[in-house]
């Protein structure tokens, strides 16, 4: 799979900054929502015929990045 860094895009003008798939309007966000509500990777590229399962996928690995990049601070 191609690094996700070449397929997510952020532009400021565009869904309010947050993480897109190459420049689409269709952002991370989304992509985990769908995931999250039971719909498959199938299901999605269905409905989304724009996007590829390497698109979901860049998403995913995206999400975990960023999740393993957090810093709590313990109270």
């Amino acid at each position: 799979m191609p690094d996700y860094k070449q397929l997510i895009t952020i532009e400021p003008g565009k869904r309010g900054g947050k993480p897109c798939i190459r420049g689409m309007r269709i952002t991370v966000g989304d992509i985990l929502g769908w995931l999250a509500s039971g719909m498959d990777i199938k299901e999605i590229l269905t409905e989304y015929n724009e996007l590829t399962e390497t698109d979901i996928r860049a998403a995913l690995a995206y999400a975990a990045d960023k999740e393993n990049n957090v810093h709590l601070i313990a109270v």
